[in-house]
């Protein structure tokens, strides 16, 4: 709980609320490994979910780890991070440990960078599905195609489709994440008789901006909620996250400039996940993820 102290190595550590840490600290940490978020990323995920941090006896955050209720039955796990110096005594353990105390009986994922994959198995997830962080400087739009149905720009009125079609793709009516990324985001959608039946969102993020979720049943309709993305941050930098390593949709996201920086590995405890693809011929599916954080 916040105020627990532990020794690690020739640290004295304090676990604290991630929610009363400076936001200059956090955004040292991430800088410090590499990692592209703001602040102002730090601050979106705080306020979608919960988190704590270890300080020195200074007051330094040392480490983090954060955690998102998108369902009752389903939470994500994500910002687990830990100084280069504490890489190898423990810390990510240790809030990791915390985190799954408060999540008890919860199905859970995350998505585990190489160096943190041992330590995830050790707590017992399982290995899912590779994701390609594809990013790069927009230097193509894609083709003008014919598309069949109605696409524009989302609106408020839009959100509760939107909540039923990512739920259906992802496995969990996620209402609070998506309704907070409508606030922050630009979103089209592709209607058919007055049914939404593909969306893209794409917001302000590390350096430039990212595009996810997007959500659809077919590549054809995935690349059409992607395309105007693409068309507004030509010679901009942008970035998608995908399971998709083979398809026409990650065909055009390599052609339009963003190509695969690195890759983690998607892990889950409890409910293995859905296999992202369905015999059904009109079943939604994740084309992008919202984040590595939030799946």
């Amino acid at each position: 709980m916040p105020g627990e102290r532990v020794q690690i190595d020739a640290f004295a550590m304090q676990i604290g609320n991630v929610a009363d840490a400076e936001l200059e600290a956090l955004h040292a940490l991430s800088i410090s490994v590499g990692w592209p978020h703001r602040g102002a990323d730090w601050q979106f995920l705080r306020e979608v979910g919960k988190g704590v941090v270890a300080t020195d006896d200074i007051g330094r955050i040392m480490s983090s780890a954060m955690w998102f209720r998108q369902s009752p039955e389903l939470a994500t796990i994500g910002m687990v991070i830990t100084s280069p110096r504490l890489q190898t005594q423990g810390s990510g353990l240790w809030l990791m440990e915390y985190a799954l105390k408060d999540l008890e009986g919860v199905d859970l994922r995350l998505n585990a960078t190489r160096a943190a994959q041992r330590l995830y198995h050790s707590l017992g997830f399982k290995p899912e599905k590779t994701v390609y962080q594809c990013q790069g400087i927009v230097t193509h739009s894609p083709a003008g195609e014919t598309v069949w149905g109605d696409l524009r720009a989302l609106t408020d009125s839009d959100l509760d489709a939107a909540i039923a079609l990512d739920g259906a793709a992802f496995g969990a009516a996620r209402a609070g994440t998506i309704g907070k990324l409508f606030q922050h985001s630009r979103g089209y959608g592709l209607f058919r008789d007055g049914r939404l039946v593909a969306f893209g969102l794409c917001r302000r993020f590390g350096r430039g901006h990212v595009v996810g979720p997007i959500v659809a049943a077919t590549d054809e309709d995935a690349i059409a909620v992607l395309s105007p993305h693409i068309r507004e941050h030509e010679g901009g930098f942008l970035r998608l996250d995908t399971h998709f390593e083979t398809s026409d949709f990650a065909a055009i996201v390599m052609r339009c400039g963003l190509s695969v920086f690195d890759t983690v590995l998607t892990m889950s405890l409890g409910r293995t996940l859905m296999d992202f693809s369905s015999e059904e011929a009109d079943a939604p599916v994740t084309y992008a993820l919202v984040s590595q954080t939030l799946g």
